[in-house]
């Protein structure tokens, strides 16, 4: 039972993390269509905000699986 419970928190945060990059990433696209010389400085920090999301979401994973 408990490592269903592990695999189910294992997949809420992957699933949370899809979603926040492809969030950044829609948005990122949407910020330089609008204003294209910035692309730069906007890609940068999509990368970056991309990174630390995928940070948090391994170690919500690893955290899953060690609690099952």
């Amino acid at each position: 039972m408990t490592g269903t419970v592990a695999a189910i928190g294992a997949g809420l945060a992957v699933i949370g993390a899809g979603y926040g990059i492809g969030k950044i990433g829609g948005s990122a696209m949407e910020a330089i269509a609008r204003q294209p010389e910035a692309s730069g400085k906007i890609q940068g920090a999509m990368i970056i905000a991309a990174a630390l999301i995928e940070g948090v979401a391994l170690f919500g994973v690893v955290v899953a699986l060690l609690q099952g």
